[in-house]
């Protein structure tokens, strides 16, 4: 498969025209999105669903984050978002039971209640598209990286490293921290997973500047 970088955002209809020429071949298509914490997964999912239309569910991968109960026990919570932070056998089990039709619900994240929300979504009738969008749908490392070969297409959404740090300590001031906490959240866990990502990223059919 040939590999191409998007100049921006804006070709999402182009994408879009493809993704739906790809899926005329039949069955459901699988497409990830891709990208570090903080780079617009979840806004773009959402837009390029809009432009597909219908026959298009989008998936989330943070479904599948380990409860904090279960962080605290294993004293993983303060790194949370991390790789062995989400149960990811069953993100896998639920991929391949999504695409050969066995199952129709998934797992959803609330991220203000911090929790998952275990029939949160579901994947209605006549979708031909599922569009998969997580930090580690392309991450090649141990275990993740077997994900890669379930992807029909692939997109990754490529960020500035500042542009990444601002959004993340937003994030974490909506949601209620102060502007010293927010910083240290990011700088200390969420930004060090954003460049494991990137650095462990496997080639995407579509690199989009966002």
């Amino acid at each position: 498969m040939a590999f191409e970088r998007q100049s921006s955002p804006a070709d999402i209809s182009r994408i879009a025209s493809e993704i739906l020429s790809l899926s005329a071949a039949g069955g459901l298509l699988a497409v990830a999105v891709a990208g570090p914490p903080g780079s617009g997964k979840s806004t773009f999912s959402a837009a390029l669903a809009a432009h597909i239309g219908p026959s298009c569910c989008v998936v989330p991968m943070d479904g599948f984050h380990l409860d904090n109960s279960v962080l605290q026990d294993r004293g993983l919570l303060s790194r949370k978002g991390a790789p062995d932070t989400f149960d990811r056998a069953g993100f896998s089990q639920l991929v391949d039971n999504l695409k050969r039709g066995a199952v129709t619900m998934f797992p959803t994240f609330n991220r203000d209640s911090d929790s998952v929300v275990a029939a949160g979504g579901h994947v209605p009738a006549g979708t031909s598209v599922l569009l998969f969008e997580g930090n580690y749908l392309l991450f090649d490392t141990a275990g993740w990286r077997d994900l890669g070969a379930k992807w029909d297409a692939s997109i990754w959404l490529d960020v500035p490293p500042d542009v990444l740090e601002a959004r993340l300590i937003q994030r974490w001031r909506d949601q209620g921290m102060s502007e010293s906490d927010a910083t240290t959240r990011a700088q200390t866990n969420d930004l060090p997973n954003a460049r494991h990502v990137v650095e462990k990223a496997l080639p995407a059919k579509w690199i989009i500047s966002n």
